[in-house]
């Protein structure tokens, strides 16, 4: 029974320490866009707003393989003058995972954000090369994404957009993993237009962690308001709906 109880406790202790790096790569990317001296900028908006501001619920979800551990946390969020802070107003589930994981991507995020260095996971001509892919099996246009260098806050994928060039997601690998602990780890994150400017809308990421197995992570924001603008996000709210049913 020692044994056994030990092994789970060192399985628990590895999971969790291989989300907590993963989920450094799940900060919220600004909605930047390449810059017109990009050759394939044409692919995207021209004329775009950028997200400088905005105040949000952030609703989380982290569970290991077969949800052995599993945790659940909502919090406000806010982005105002450059800085990042935010406020859990409810939190269930393995009190590991929630400080290890849930609460600790949150502390990362304030970290890179207010140490100037919020601009690390853009999608911007800075971080990623650009080459036109055609359109995918769906019809949606497709533009394949480089980084420039290897960081687990890039991925190395592709950017779905719309026939208007807007952006729909981005998915891939992270460009490197977080840990020797962790494995081929896959991001989807989606986008799309509140008040007239694009903002991440959900991320999810599902990880293979050594010894343990696979472990997901999905996020989901619902805005209040974007670039000091109240918003509607109704038609954003399957997300979470779906997340808290789980």
């Amino acid at each position: 029974m020692r044994n056994r109880t030990a092994q789970s406790t060192r399985r628990l202790t590895l999971w969790v320490a291989a989300c907590t790096l993963v989920a450094g790569s799940t900060v919220l990317p600004a909605a930047a866009v390449p810059t017109a001296s990009n050759p394939f900028s044409r692919l995207f908006s021209r004329a775009d707003q950028p997200l400088t501001e905005y105040r949000a619920v952030r609703r989380m979800h982290a569970a290991s393989e077969r949800g052995k551990h599993e945790a659940w946390m909502e919090a406000w969020t806010e982005l105002k003058d450059g800085r990042f802070n935010y406020r859990i107003v409810s939190e269930r589930g393995s009190e590991a995972v929630r400080g290890k994981v849930l609460r600790a991507m949150l502390e990362r995020e304030e970290d890179l954000v207010n140490s100037g260095n919020g601009d690390k996971g853009d999608l911007t001509a800075a971080n990623y090369e650009f080459e036109d892919a055609g359109r995918n099996a769906d019809g949606a246009q497709v533009v394949q994404l480089k980084p420039r260098r290897n960081d687990p806050l890039l991925v190395e994928g592709q950017a779905v957009l719309d026939d208007g060039g807007d952006l729909l997601r981005v998915e891939g690998k992270l460009s490197k993993n977080p840990s020797f602990w962790t494995s081929l780890v896959n991001i989807v994150r989606r986008y799309a237009r509140i008040g007239g400017v694009r903002v991440p809308v959900s991320t999810e990421t599902t990880a293979k962690v050594k010894f343990v197995g696979t472990s997901q992570l999905e996020i989901v924001y619902d805005y209040e308001s974007v670039n000091g603008r109240p918003v509607t996000t109704a038609a954003m709210r399957v997300e979470p709906a779906r997340i808290a049913a789980r």
